[in-house]
């Protein structure tokens, strides 16, 4: 059994995905297999990943699935691995070449059951450069909505989660007719109860899509208002938190619970009193969703 777990869902991206496929077969560290989690395509992907079944360069497992959303992959891939660690790295992304022995290498000497995973940094694929900036150099573990609540760092990241710790939360439930729920929902949850090894270099390069999740958050706030309101739900339960987050919450949760028509908005609401306040600015987000789906 390998170390690690590479997975990736990936939906239409043939024309992709072989850059993923071919940072993992240039690795300096073999000790991972690779698990695609194919979410319903409809190009050619499913003869893509065969052929590379078929180079034996790496081990490869393939799973077709019918189309559900990014989470429902993360659920797939969760209910898959054996391995003890998992990294999830997208159809448009790709590993440099000695990330997976970074990886491993950190674990075997500063890993442990203290400790749900290891997050690195991701670099933009385009100007090699970390996303948001490099880790704090003191910095040599964190709960993960740390980060951003204390603006320790403010760009994307890669987490490397331990295989347990993650099967405690999944599978993830979601909302008939709802694929924009974030898997970052899971995330939290572990990371808010185990800290994450920091390791202050690039594990990933990210070449965001114009049609990828990132470049459109204001549709997925019109489309899947029950998700979004879901993680706001959890966000405000946290014990790690900020008064000013709290309200940037509640705002969002308001807007949501408009969307979605929510007659019970307050009632749900594990903080009624600052949603109570707060509605009157998650009315103004609502209307800037609004008119940002309809422009």
């Amino acid at each position: 059994m390998p170390t690690l777990t590479v997975f990736t869902p990936t939906f239409n991206r043939a024309h992709l995905i072989g850059r993923v496929y071919e940072s993992l077969c240039r690795q300096t560290c073999q000790d991972f297999d690779w698990l695609v989690i194919d979410d319903g395509s409809t190009d050619n992907t499913r003869e893509v990943v065969e052929g590379f079944i078929k180079e034996q360069r790496i081990p490869i497992r393939y799973i077709w699935k019918e189309n559900g959303g990014l989470y429902t992959g993360y659920n797939t891939a969760y209910a898959e691995i054996t391995s003890p660690l998992n990294v999830c790295i997208d159809s448009d992304d790709f590993m440099p070449d000695a990330a997976v022995e970074k990886i491993i290498n950190t674990w075997k000497e500063r890993g442990g059951e203290q400790y749900a995973g290891i997050i690195g940094l991701d670099f933009y694929a385009d100007s090699k450069q970390p996303i948001g900036g490099y880790f704090p150099k003191e910095l040599e573990e964190t709960y993960l909505y740390d980060l951003f609540l204390h603006k320790i760092h403010l760009g994307d990241a890669k987490q490397v989660m331990r295989t347990d710790v993650m099967r405690k939360v999944a599978p993830q439930i979601g909302f008939p007719g709802e694929k924009d729920f974030n898997p970052y929902y899971m995330l939290v949850q572990v990371g808010s109860e185990l800290p994450l090894l920091v390791l202050n270099d690039n594990l990933c390069f990210v070449d965001y899509q114009t049609n990828g999740m990132a470049a459109n958050i204001f549709k997925q706030y019109y489309r899947s208002p029950w998700s979004f309101m879901k993680m706001r739900q959890l966000e405000m339960l946290l014990k790690r938190n900020t008064l000013r987050n709290l309200l940037r919450v509640n705002i969002h949760y308001v807007s949501s619970c408009i969307i979605a028509r929510n007659k019970n908005w307050l009632k749900d609401s594990p903080k009624p009193l600052l949603t109570l306040l707060m509605a009157p600015f998650g009315l103004l987000l609502y209307l800037l969703i609004l008119w940002k789906n309809k422009a």
